[in-house]
């Protein structure tokens, strides 16, 4: 891969192509740049008018990493900014979205593996319009995982809700849940912990 790449109407400077991120298969930040670009399309609908925070790995994933809310200075201009109020220091602090495949290509040369994608949009920030239920194994059962995906659906659609799955990118299942974005997060959360409790009364000897 060439220094430079060629994304929609952006010429994108790309640096330490060679580093290893993904020590175990050996892949390099030049394939991790290679499968956002070409896996945008679908990511896209995902991420688009919404914030996100950047959990990037400079010396690969081995390493902690660091999580960055805050759009650096030398992010191009062209990289969407949305001021948010950040309410412990009373301030708006800009904060990126990802709206094309030319900002995510960037992101993934600053070595952002994990775009932590914002439950709400631009339009209804303190609102989200999505929930989700995060399901992880207990040890390496995922024969759980999934009996609990598949209790959460039928409880989610006895109230009239239409949950999806997806993968989470280690071992366990998102279940997601469209909502109308008329609450705030601290009332979707009490809704989550009541779906969360209602299961485990059900069904105690399994969760």
């Amino acid at each position: 891969m060439s220094s430079e790449i060629a994304v929609g109407s952006r010429t994108i400077q790309l640096s330490s192509l060679e580093r290893i991120l993904f020590p175990d298969p050996g892949l390099t930040k030049a394939d991790v740049i290679d499968y956002y670009r070409r896996m945008g399309p679908v990511m896209l609908p995902h991420m688009e008018e919404r914030p996100l925070t950047m959990h990037r790995f400079p010396e690969g994933i081995d390493e902690p990493g660091f999580y960055q809310k805050e759009a650096p200075d030398y992010f191009p201009k062209w990289i969407r900014r949305v001021e948010i109020m950040v309410e412990e220091d009373g301030a708006a602090q800009p904060q990126i979205t990802c709206d094309n495949v030319e900002t995510l290509v960037y992101l993934a040369n600053q070595s952002c593996i994990t775009p932590h994608v914002w439950l709400s949009t631009v339009a209804h920030v303190r609102h989200p319009d999505k929930l989700i239920f995060d399901l992880d194994p207990p040890g390496d059962n995922f024969t759980v995982v999934r009996q609990a995906a598949l209790d959460l659906r039928e409880t989610l659609v006895a109230l009239d809700l239409v949950p999806f799955v997806m993968t989470t990118g280690s071992k366990g299942l998102h279940v997601v849940v469209p909502v109308q974005p008329t609450m705030p997060f601290d009332d979707v959360r009490v809704f989550a912990r009541t779906i969360a409790t209602v299961l485990v009364e059900r069904r105690p000897e399994r969760y």
